[in-house]
Formats: structure tokens, C-alpha cells, sequence
């Protein structure tokens, strides 16, 4: 049975009126929405919880491949600095050749990355299989951009917050079920979890409506190259600052270089007719000031993850640790995965009513809040639970909704590399955060105390209220969105048309989810 057609009334109106719907705004509209939109939350999960189902299996890893800590830390980075590559560039490729087509290029590469990894003998078999993996990148912006094209412009809202909140609660959820595999399986399973989901996504894309909207050109090699170098010459600095240091010639040389190169980026898009980014999209004040608050946000939330499961993972001899197993670990870490994904799944009613700007500033203060309880008192697994909840709501709230105003803020034939580079900030930030992280907790460690003293752990939650703190800040920077004249919607083609409802709806009136 078709979706009911919306009555003739302005959109702006029309919105409002459905925002009590709730959470289940998100898979609203008919078996054919609930089934594209289970098949987006598919996909992104499947590439969320890769990214953190390995941290658990440091030692696993260690013991089981005969190599070094140093070695397995490539896993890490090399699996960031390559995501944070290809994500523009296969949104960029879904721009241009369809994001159905894309999803379920993305999905089978990560499925083919995973089966190689849970299949390797060597530490660097994983490593080049875990660079295959993080082709799956795109399928966040890749999942928005259809979201934008293929659903209604009312369950756009709701359905791209569900999707940004599974970045963080797939996370989350990736400690736990890391934890679980390794204590009961094998680390192996890891990976194969990963190519079971991503294989059964791909399945159920091929059932997906393909979007409408292409930009015909061809790749910028050159600027993707660019892009490589650039971003790769800073993120290999971070990973070695332990030990090269933070002041060594080599760090500061390979930052300043890479810094460089990204500069002489941004110089060259803007010359060429077919730029992989296009710098004038990103330059907008909306974009910018949220990607700003994305890299802030990134840091302390990627760090927040490393620091807690340390936490419960660290023997109670040291004075603040809770002895606890990887599943243990993780456990600690459902209740704030839970209140993430509730809060994240109506995040998008919320934006309707308050618009997206005052959500973002105020997750990410309630983020800081949370934190900085962390930095006074984690001495007992009720607080540390609880004062987790409070960090993950607020990165959920602020971090579903930055999609959104991406989204609304770029234009139809750009949202893939617009939703793409924000999924890159994110990852640079998390990678930043990460290292910042390590590096101060390994500078308190001695040849008599191997372990990294609370005071460390104290800094570390500080470094992150601050950087939560600074994210706030950057989000007052966002400017409003200048209203246009509304428009009726009957002239809306219904869903199933084949038409883009949301191009069609949105043309010379507001977006309802403006970030105002």
C-alpha cells in the first residue's frame, strides 16, 4: 500500500504537527521507509562497532600473532588515517554514481576487509585488511545522503539522528562485544561479526531506492592524493609522539609538513573545475563552525572510550582501578550505549522544536559537565556509571544532530562530500583524542609503577571537559539560517513516485530542523 500522502498545507506547519510522533518518526511512512531505514541502522553499525570491538583485543592480538604492542597499535591508526581518507572520497563517488550503488560497495569492501582479517597470520595481514575495512566509512555520509533523497521530509530529522547516534552507541556497544568474543570465543570473531553484518546490510541495500540526484564528473586524482599525504603525515606524527615525543623534530616536522600539504589542498580544489571537495560548500559559515565543534567533540568522546574500560580494566591494587574482565568492561559502558540511542533516536524531534543549534550547544555542555564529575570522582563503578550517562547523552544529543544541520546546510548534489568530510573531522578528532589521551597516561608510567597513576586518568578527563567545553563554544559560532518563503506542498510527488520529495518539499522555503 502506497504512504499517505501529506494534505495541502506549508511544510513549516506540517512539521510540528508530527513531531510528537517520537522516535518512531525515524522509521515512519510504510513498510518501505521502516525497511530502507533497518537497513541504514544495519550498516552503520556494522562499521561502528569495527571501530572499537578491536580495543579489547590488544593483548589477544599480542599473544596470538607473536608481535609487540607498538606493532598492534597499527591496527588503530592505520584504520583511522585510512577512514579519514577514503570517507570523502566515497562520498564524493556517491555524488557522482549513486549512494545506493555506493552503500553496497562500501558494505561488501568492509565484509571483504573483515573475512581477511579474521583470516590473517600476521600482524600486518591485519593491518592491510583493517585499511579495506575503513572503505566502510562512507557509509555514514552515504546514509544521510539517502536518507535526504529517498525519505520524507518529515522522518528526515529523526531518521539522520538515529543514524549519527549509532556512531557513538556502536562504540560503545563495540567494547562490549569485544569483550564478549574474546572471553568466550576467539579474537578471530571480532572481525567475522563484522563481515556477517556488513554481507547481510549489502543483501538488504540491493532493496533500497536509488537516489536521484547525480553530479556526473570524474575523480580529482591529484586532489585525492593530496588529501592523502596531507592527512597522513599529521596522524602518523600523533601515533608516534610516545615515542618520539610531543617537541621531537620529527613530530613538529611531520605535523608542519602535513599541515602544509593540506593548505596547498584547499588552494588547489578551489582552482579545479571538478574539485573532490568542494571548498566552497565547506567554506560556509554553518559548515565550518560545525565542523570545528566535530573535531572537539571527536577528541573527547574517542578519549572518554579509551579512558573508562582502562579504568575498570586496571587491578584494584593500583587505587583506582576495578579489576574487572573485557566484559566486564563493557558492561560498564551499556546503561551510557542505552541513553545514547534513546536520546540520539529523538534527538530529531528535539531539533524541530528548538531548532539544531541550542541541542548541539547543549549536549556538548552537558557532555563537559559529565566529564568533569569524571575528573573529581571516579573511585566506584555506581559513579563512573553514572556520570558516563550523563557524557553519552550529551554527545548523543549534540552529535545526532550535526548531521542535520549539515545536511540542510549544503546542497542536495553535495551532501555526500559535505556529511563526508564531517565524518572525516570526526575521525581526525578521535585519533587526536586518542593519542593526547595515551601519551599523558603513559608519561606517568616508571620501571616500579608500569601502570598509569590516577592523577593521569584526572588530566585526561580535565583534557576532555575542556575540549567539550571548547566544542560548545564553537557551536555559538554557528549562525542562523535565513528563512525563505514558504511554499505549499501540494505539489510534493508522494514518496513512492520516484521523485525527490525532499529537494521538492524544501525548494524556497526553511528547512524545519534550520540550525537556529
Amino acid at each position: 500500500m502506497p504512504p499517505k500522502q501529506e494534505p495541502a498545507s506549508p511544510a513549516v506547519s506540517a512539521v510540528p504537527a508530527v513531531a510528537a510522533e517520537g522516535a518512531e518518526a525515524a522509521v515512519g511512512d510504510g513498510p518501505s521507509v521502516s525497511g530502507s531505514m533497518a537497513v541504514l541502522v544495519m550498516a552503520a553499525t556494522a562499521f561502528s562497532i569495527a571501530q572499537t570491538t578491536v580495543v579489547p583485543g590488544v593483548g589477544a592480538l599480542t599473544e596470538a600473532l607473536h608481535t609487540t604492542p607498538a606493532n598492534v597499535s597499527w591496527v588503530f591508526s592505520a584504520y583511522l588515517i585510512a577512514a579519514a581518507i577514503l570517507t570523502p572520497i566515497m562520498g564524493r563517488l556517491g555524488d557522482m554514481f549513486g549512494r545506493r550503488r555506493l552503500l553496497i560497495v562500501a558494505l561488501l569492501l568492509f565484509a571483504v576487509g573483515s573475512v581477511a582479517a579474521a583470516l590473517a597470520g600476521s600482524i600486518w595481514l591485519v593491518v592491510a585488511a583493517r585499511v579495506l575495512q575503513a572503505s566502510g566509512g562512507g557509509i555514514f555520509p552515504l546514509c544521510f545522503g539517502i536518507i535526504r533523497e529517498t525519505f520524507p521530509e518529515r522522518r528526515q530529522p529523526g531518521a539522520i539522528g538515529l543514524i549519527a547516534a549509532i556512531a557513538g552507541i556502536g562504540a560503545g556497544a563495540g567494547l562490549l562485544v569485544g569483550g564478549l568474543l574474546l572471553d568466550h570465543a576467539s579474537w578471530r570473531w571480532i572481525f567475522w561479526i563484522g563481515a556477517i553484518m556488513s554481507g547481510a546490510a549489502a543483501v538488504g541495500a540491493l532493496r533500497l531506492r536509488e537516489s536521484g540526484t547525480r553530479t556526473p564528473g570524474r575523480i580529482d586524482l591529484p586532489g585525492a592524493l593530496l588529501l592523502a599525504v596531507g592527512l597522513t603525515t599529521p596522524l602518523v606524527a600523533l601515533t608516534q609522539t610516545s615515542s618520539w615525543g610531543w617537541g621531537s623534530p620529527r613530530t613538529l616536522g611531520l605535523m608542519a609538513a602535513g599541515l602544509a600539504i593540506l593548505v596547498c589542498f584547499g588552494l588547489f580544489e578551489r582552482r579545479v573545475a571538478e574539485p573532490l571537495v568542494d571548498m566552497r560548500v565547506l567554506g560556509r559559515p554553518v559548515i565550518l563552525a560545525t565542523n570545528f565543534a566535530t573535531l572537539l567533540a571527536g577528541s573527547c568522546m574517542f578519549g572518554a572510550f579509551v579512558l573508562v574500560p582502562q579504568i575498570a580494566q586496571a587491578p584494584e591494587s593500583v587505587g583506582y582501578g576495578f579489576g574487572l574482565d573485557a566484559t566486564g568492561a563493557g558492561l560498564l559502558l551499556l546503561p551510557a550505549s542505552v541513553a545514547m540511542l534513546l536520546i540520539g533516536a529523538n534527538a530529531g524531534r528535539v531539533s524541530l522544536r528548538l531548532g539544531a543549534r541550542k541541542p548541539l550547544m547543549g549536549g556538548f555542555l552537558f557532555a563537559a559537565a559529565g566529564l568533569a564529575l569524571l575528573a573529581t570522582n571516579h573511585g566506584s563503578e555506581g559513579v563512573v556509571i553514572a556520570t558516563t550517562c550523563v557524557v553519552f547523552i550529551g554527545i548523543g544529543l549534540s552529535m545526532s544532530v550535526v548531521p542535520n544541520i549539515i545536511v540542510v546546510s549544503a546542497p542536495a548534489d553535495a551532501t555526500g562530500q559535505a556529511t563526508g568530510v564531517n565524518a572525516l573531522v570526526r575521525s581526525v578528532g578521535a585519533a587526536l583524542g586518542s593519542q593526547v589521551v595515551a601519551t599523558l597516561l603513559a608519561a606517568s608510567e616508571t620501571a616500579d609503577h608500569p601502570l598509569p597513576t590516577d592523577g593521569a586518568f584526572t588530566r585526561a578527563f580535565w583534557l576532555a571537559t575542556g575540549a567539550a567545553t571548547c566544542a560548545a563554544l564553537a557551536a555559538v559560532l554557528i549562525p542562523r539560517h535565513r528563512p525563505a518563503p514558504n511554499v505549499d506542498v501540494t505539489s510534493v510527488p508522494p514518496a513512492d513516485s520516484g521523485a525527490d520529495p525532499a529537494a521538492a518539499a524544501t525548494m524556497g522555503q526553511p528547512r524545519a530542523d534550520r540550525p537556529a
